[in-house]
């Protein structure tokens, strides 16, 4: 071979390396401006948000749906304030959003109260300025084992918010603290957030400065929620591929979130 052939298989070998890098810079970028401009999945890891959300949910959340803040953008670079293309998040949307404590924490609830409101509970039902929410009781949540043997069975209600808004809230018990609480006037510029599993929920009725959410500031939404994709149970494990076929919850794949 002589030493034409080597230079030139050596800048071909050269060429493929560049173009394979470039593909896949290509694709990560792509991969990063879909996550950051439209839609992004998030994991369900705990049952705050029972029975809407169960752990092991999939979601895929609109970026686009309240607009863009910092918080939008992978790794929150303080590139700009407040929010762009905004819109006003809809009372009853089950939202992501960062946590005003540590902000490189996700979160996710339901929005109960706009700024200017005054929520409140009381024994367990849900007041907006000084209104009773309409809530009607509805068979109890069951929840079972892996062989579909019932465990446990919790009182549900249906609840419709003041704009026609629907979901079901779970109550655990008839004296928690959450069950009955002072007035929450919601300030300008921020959000009520809280939990359909109303028992099991460190929500905007509890202060942040105590670990719980408190008001939740409009640049920290990172968007609605809006369709389970994929659901695991917890039988499934990371380790053991031929479980995993069988934790999946065919049922609630690529349902949408109310």
């Amino acid at each position: 071979m002589d030493q034409e052939q080597v230079v030139a298989k050596s800048k071909a070998r050269g060429s493929d390396i560049w173009d394979s890098l470039r593909t896949l810079v290509y694709a990560v970028l792509i991969a990063v401006g879909i996550r950051t401009v439209a839609y992004e999945p998030f994991h369900i890891p705990s049952e705050s948000m029972l029975p809407t959300l169960l752990v092991g949910d999939y979601v895929f959340v609109s970026k686009f749906a309240y607009g863009y803040s910092k918080y939008s953008v992978i790794f929150s670079p303080p590139i700009f304030e407040g929010r762009i293309l905004g819109s006003a998040p809809r009372r009853g949307d089950v939202a992501v959003f960062r946590w005003p404590q540590d902000p490189s924490i996700d979160y996710i609830k339901r929005v109960i109260g706009l700024p200017g409101d005054r929520i409140q509970m009381r024994d367990g039902a849900l007041y907006i300025n000084g209104e009773p929410v309409k809530r009607r009781r509805i068979e109890d949540f069951e929840r079972r084992d892996r062989f579909g043997n019932v465990q446990e069975r919790i009182e549900q209600w249906e609840e419709t918010l003041p704009n026609g808004a629907q979901y079901i809230t779970l109550n655990l018990s008839k004296y928690n603290s959450g069950d009955n609480t002072g007035v929450y006037t919601v300030p300008a510029g921020h959000y009520f957030m809280m939990g359909d599993n109303r028992d099991n929920s460190q929500d905007s009725r509890v202060p942040v400065e105590v670990g719980g959410v408190g008001y939740v500031p409009a640049d920290h939404l990172i968007g609605r929620a809006e369709i389970r994709w994929i659901s695991i149970d917890q039988s499934a494990s990371l380790l053991k591929p031929w479980t995993w076929f069988g934790a999946l919850r065919w049922s609630r794949m690529f349902t949408g979130i109310n």
